[in-house]
């Protein structure tokens, strides 16, 4: 029996190669693909959706979801994936049209219909945070929900204490790191290093000669870039299809620990920042007044993947 995916994502570049590794996965059924604002406005990250089912020859319902955070101006991130969020290579628009139903009430009757689902989110929480707060009942259908999003204990790619998706809407991320979900956070750290494609690997996989191999190239020539000038690493940085490889394939994860999980949201110096528990303090006296509500539930944070498990997961999207 195929597993089903559901995935929320502001379909910018590195969104759109995930979607095509859970597209193309033989052992998954994308049940819906809801759309957010984020990378890019949300009518743009619609296009980009539309085109990577499309490019995929699948054929999938996709619905527009939020325009906006719950209680902040948009924020978008056209300088890290180009102006039209896939690397301004001039893809034409898809033949494929949206449903017509919102993604938030795509998200409740998916959730119930398909009791068991994984949730993958790959943008800001918006949508889901919309979901839960109208039909909490929904958060026990999910068996998974694997979240691209946060930096445990290190430093943020959009300010020094905060990952993208997160700082973009964080009072939607509190809501749904507090729902009980079953939440698998994958930092944006993991997409360093060696988890980066490097030049030898985008060369190889431009020479699996696919469409798909040199979309997955060409749509991230703007991020490439970004990259360098952010982190000095020189290569193709894909946290989204990191995350979509622990969703498809847990034993992706080399170590990852059970932690209380708090969202900031009231500092605007560390606006979004993801505090990890990672001592297990939370429960002492002397923090149960801050972190009462937080000490009943936990998220499983990734701490460390297998880098050549990852990529090979990738490669394998990418081939005829």
């Amino acid at each position: 029996m195929p597993r089903d995916f559901l995935i929320d994502t502001d379909t910018a570049s590195d969104d759109a190669v995930a979607l095509i590794m859970a597209l193309r996965h033989p052992d998954v059924r994308v049940v819906g693909i809801t759309v957010v604002s984020g990378n890019v406005a949300l009518e743009q990250a619609c296009a980009n959706a539309l085109y990577s089912v499309e490019l995929c020859g699948a054929n999938v319902p996709v619905y527009a979801g939020e325009e906006k955070p719950l209680a902040r101006e948009p924020a978008y991130a056209e300088w890290f994936h180009g102006c039209d969020g896939l690397g301004e290579q001039n893809y034409p628009a898809a033949k494929g049209k949206l449903h017509q139903q919102h993604a938030v009430d795509a998200i409740i009757e998916t959730a119930k219909a398909f009791p068991g689902l994984t949730l993958v989110t790959l943008g800001p929480l918006t949508n889901v945070a919309m979901a839960i707060r109208r039909e909490p009942g929904i958060v026990k259908n999910v068996s998974r929900c694997v979240v691209m999003g946060g930096n445990p204990c290190c430093e943020g790619n959009v300010t020094p204490a905060a990952e993208y998706n997160i700082w973009v809407d964080p009072e939607a991320a509190a809501i749904v790191f507090r729902s009980r979900l079953a939440i698998e956070m994958v930092g944006w750290q993991l997409c360093r290093g060696d988890a980066n494609v490097n030049a030898r690997e985008m060369n190889l996989i431009r020479g699996l000669d696919t469409k798909l191999a040199r979309f997955a190239i060409d749509c991230n020539r703007c991020a490439i870039e970004a990259n360098r000038v952010q982190t000095g690493e020189v290569g193709m940085a894909l946290p989204d299809p990191i995350a979509m490889a622990v969703a498809l394939d847990p034993g992706v994860v080399l170590e990852a620990s059970d932690h209380h999980v708090e969202i900031e949201t009231m500092s605007e110096l560390t606006r979004g920042m993801t505090v990890v528990d990672r001592l297990n303090v939370a429960g002492d006296e002397r923090n149960r007044g801050v972190w009462s509500e937080m000490v009943s539930r936990k998220v499983r944070v990734v701490w460390r993947i297998d880098v050549e498990q990852w990529k090979e997961l990738l490669y394998r999207s990418l081939r005829a």
